[in-house]
């Protein structure tokens, strides 16, 4: 392999911010990095992402004893993703909730995704020594699944794929803020390696439609107002479309991946290349496109030796 993937280059710590996104509730960001959400009820806490390890997962638990005393009471993790659920022991939730197709997923290919992530993020992984194996929820459900936090409500729905098959979103409809894991990013790519490019913007439009009045992304800073919510969901859409377009044009004509990659580049470079983990993500995003433009609509799964042949075949 000539050249290494662009997050094992990536070795610095990140700033994290702890931002209020409605009355208890906050997003917890770091400049990029995998996200995590907080939702304080009557009588306990619910936290939306565990984060990669229980090491990150503790500076998350850090900045909750900042605000609340309340015991962590679930943990809802909106899709399979190693860097999302493996930190899941830290809090101790007595409920740990997925939706059905997300569980499947980590059945499926849970332990290749995890081999897989941990090559490509060697900095989110530090600690994984304490890892106790893959994340299984304690419940799931198919489309929609209400908790109540006392008198809290909060909405558990799944709206359609995007960034897996698995997605579900995280709705507080006492102050319409929203959890959408990375359905939506704001000033970060998408990772689409598990996506389904065709069902996304579908799934855009349904968040939409609950008009909110901010949303805790998956990546990047907190969506406070409508106009920021607004500009993260259209930027969000024209990432993906920008990237699937070029990539099923070159697909149509029977050009090979590594055509792809150039038209992709060249659609997406001058809008995106300034995106957290852009670089990290665009051999895996073009490589799901031309699939799913040739048919295939399953994501292969990522393994560490997919990983690298797929990174020799674009000669990056």
């Amino acid at each position: 392999m000539s050249k290494a993937f662009a997050s094992q280059g990536d070795t610095q710590e990140k700033t994290i911010s702890f931002t209020e996104v409605g009355e208890g509730l906050y997003a917890f960001t770091a400049e990029g990095d995998p996200n995590s959400g907080v939702i304080i009820g009557d009588d306990s806490v619910m936290i939306v992402e565990a984060q990669a390890t229980p090491r990150l997962a503790q500076k998350v638990i850090d900045c909750v004893r900042s605000v609340t005393d309340k015991p962590i009471s679930h943990l809802v993790l909106t899709h399979y993703h190693a860097v999302r659920v493996l930190g899941a022991s830290a809090y101790g939730a007595d409920q740990i909730i997925m939706s059905d197709a997300a569980r499947a997923m980590v059945v499926e290919r849970g332990q290749e995704d995890w081999d897989s992530e941990f090559q490509r993020f060697p900095r989110l992984f530090e600690g994984h020594e304490s890892i106790p194996g893959l994340t299984y929820p304690t419940t799931t459900f198919r489309e929609k699944m209400t908790v109540y936090l006392g008198n809290r409500r909060v909405d558990l729905m799944h709206l359609g794929r995007a960034h897996t098959a698995g997605d579900i979103v995280v709705h507080v409809p006492d102050q319409n803020v929203m959890f959408t894991g990375d359905i939506v990013e704001y000033q970060s790519a998408c990772y689409c390696g598990d996506g389904h490019f065709g069902d996304w913007g579908t799934t855009l439009d349904a968040i939409k439609a609950f008009d909110l009045d901010a949303i805790a992304p998956g990546r990047g800073d907190a969506l406070i107002g409508k106009d920021m919510v607004n500009a993260a969901i259209a930027s969000t859409r024209d990432f993906v479309q920008s990237t699937y377009r070029p990539a099923a044009q070159v697909a149509a004509r029977g050009g090979s991946l590594k055509e792809a990659w150039d038209a992709v580049r060249a659609a997406c470079d001058p809008k995106f290349a300034d995106y957290a983990i852009y670089e990290h993500c665009l051999p895996f995003n073009v490589a799901r496109a031309y699939d799913e433009a040739r048919g295939i609509d399953t994501p292969r799964i990522w393994t560490a030796q997919r990983d690298l042949e797929m990174w020799e075949a674009l000669q990056c």
